[in-house]
C-alpha cells in the first residue's frame, strides 16, 4: 500500500456557492487551498481530481426523484419552491448546483476509492463533509451527502465494517439516517446539544435501528463546552468503540465550527484542540484500520480566521508533515486574504493555547458535572450493545 497521502482538489468546487451573504462562503475553500500551497503541502501529497459523482453513485444514498429535482433546480433556480428542501433560506437554488454538488461528492468518493484500493494510505477532501443532506432532501447547506456516499462506496467495494466519526458542531444527522439500520457502519457524532442547535437531533438515545442497535452513537455536548471538555468527551467514547467494532476503514468529518469564533454555534473549542483531535484520528487510524483514513471537511463559518488554518493542519497531518502551531502564517497568504476579503489574516497557526484534558477512565465520573453526565448518557445508551461497560 502506498504510504503517501492524497488530497482531492478541483478549483471548480468553489462553484458550490449559495450566493452573497450566505454563511457557506466558498472563499473558505479557496483560502484553504492557497494556505496548503503556501506551506508547500501540495508537494507533500498526491493531488488528484475525481470526476463528478454520476447518477448511479448518487443513488447509493439519494432517491432518484431527489436527484432529478436537484437537476431541475440547477437548470432553473427560480423554479425551486422549497420542495425537496431546495429554494429555502438555508439551501437556495443556484445555477450549476447539481454540477458543483456532484463534483464535491465525486471527490469524497474518489478519496474512499483511493484508500480502499491502496493507492493512498490517507485521503482528504476538505470541500466535503456535507453531512446534513438526506436521501430525499437538501438540508443545512448540504445538497448531496458526500460523506454518506463515501461510506456507501466503501461498502460497495467490499468493506464489511466502516466507522464514521463526526466532530462538526452540528449533529451528523444525514449520515446517521443513511446507515440507521446497517450494522456494517458505526456512526459517531460529537456535537452541540440538540436543545440549542440545528438540526435538533443527536440525542444519546438515538442509537441505531433494528438489527443495528448501538450502531449510531451521539454525544450531545452542553453549549459552552471548551477544549478540556471536548477532548475529554472524544477520548471517553471514540477509542473504545473503535477497538470493539474493528472497522476496516475510518472516515472522519472535521467541521471547524466547534471553534469559539464561529458565528453559528455555541461551543468554545480552539484551533489547537481541533488539531489534537485530528492527530488523535490519525493515531486511531493506524492503531485500528492499518492507516486507512478518509478525512473530510464540513461546517465552519469563520471563513478567514479559522477554517483555512484548521483544514491546513488536517492536510499536513495526513501528509505526515504537521505544521508547527507557532509557525508564522506565510505573508503571501495573508496578502491573498486581504485581496479577496479586505480582512486581516491571522499571523500564526495557533490560538496560543495548550489544551489539557482529564481522561474519563483515569479520573472517574463526576455526577454533578454536566459534561460527565453527557458522556455517561452516551456510554449507557450504546456501550452495552458493544459488550462494553458504561462506567470504566
Amino acid at each position: 500500500m502506498s504510504g503517501r497521502a492524497q488530497l482531492m482538489w478541483d478549483e471548480a468546487v468553489t462553484g458550490y456557492d449559495f450566493g452573497p451573504g450566505h454563511p457557506m462562503d466558498p472563499v473558505r475553500l479557496a483560502l484553504t487551498m492557497r494556505l496548503v500551497e503556501a506551506y508547500g503541502l501540495d508537494r507533500a501529497v498526491r493531488l488528484a481530481a475525481a470526476k463528478p459523482a454520476g447518477d448511479s453513485t448518487l443513488r447509493l444514498v439519494h432517491r432518484p426523484d431527489y436527484v432529478a429535482a436537484v437537476r431541475r433546480a440547477s437548470a432553473d433556480p427560480g423554479s425551486a419552491d422549497g420542495s425537496y428542501g431546495l429554494g429555502t433560506e438555508d439551501d437556495p437554488a443556484f445555477a450549476g448546483m447539481h454540477e458543483a454538488s456532484a463534483l464535491i461528492a465525486g471527490q469524497s468518493v474518489g478519496a474512499a476509492e483511493a484508500v480502499w484500493r491502496g493507492d493512498a494510505l490517507h485521503a482528504v477532501n476538505f470541500a466535503g463533509g456535507l453531512h446534513h443532506a438526506m436521501p430525499g432532501s437538501a438540508a443545512g447547506f448540504c445538497v448531496y451527502n458526500d460523506a454518506s456516499l463515501a461510506v456507501a462506496r466503501l461498502l460497495e467495494l467490499g468493506a464489511e465494517r466502516v466507522a464514521y466519526v463526526d466532530v462538526d458542531v452540528h449533529h451528523g444527522d444525514g449520515v446517521q439516517a443513511a446507515f440507521w439500520e446497517d450494522p456494517r457502519v458505526l456512526t459517531i457524532s460529537l456535537h452541540e446539544h440538540p436543545r440549542t442547535l440545528f438540526p435538533g437531533t443527536g440525542w444519546p438515545e438515538e442509537a441505531g435501528g433494528p438489527g443495528a442497535e448501538g450502531g449510531a452513537v451521539n454525544l450531545a455536548l452542553p453549549a459552552g463546552t471548551g477544549d478540556a471538555g471536548w477532548l475529554r468527551s472524544f477520548h471517553a467514547v471514540v477509542p473504545e468503540l473503535l477497538a470493539e467494532f474493528r472497522p476496516q476503514v475510518l472516515v472522519t468529518q472535521h467541521g471547524a465550527d466547534t471553534h469559539f469564533d464561529d458565528p453559528l454555534a455555541h461551543l468554545a473549542v480552539s484551533l489547537d484542540a481541533q488539531r489534537l483531535v485530528m492527530e488523535a484520528c490519525h493515531e486511531l487510524a493506524h492503531e485500528y484500520v492499518d492507516g486507512r483514513w478518509v478525512a473530510l471537511g464540513g461546517g465552519g463559518y469563520a471563513v478567514v480566521d479559522v477554517v483555512p488554518r484548521s483544514w491546513t493542519h488536517l492536510v499536513a497531518i495526513t501528509a505526515g508533515q504537521p505544521v508547527d502551531p507557532e509557525a508564522a502564517v506565510p505573508q503571501e497568504w495573508r496578502d491573498e486574504v486581504y485581496a479577496r476579503t479586505r480582512q486581516l489574516a491571522p499571523q500564526r497557526m495557533t490560538d496560543g493555547l495548550r489544551p489539557q484534558w482529564r481522561d474519563f477512565g483515569a479520573s472517574g465520573y463526576d455526577p454533578a458535572d454536566r459534561l460527565d453526565q453527557a458522556i455517561l448518557a452516551t456510554r449507557r445508551a450504546v456501550f452495552p450493545a458493544h459488550g462494553l461497560l458504561p462506567l470504566p
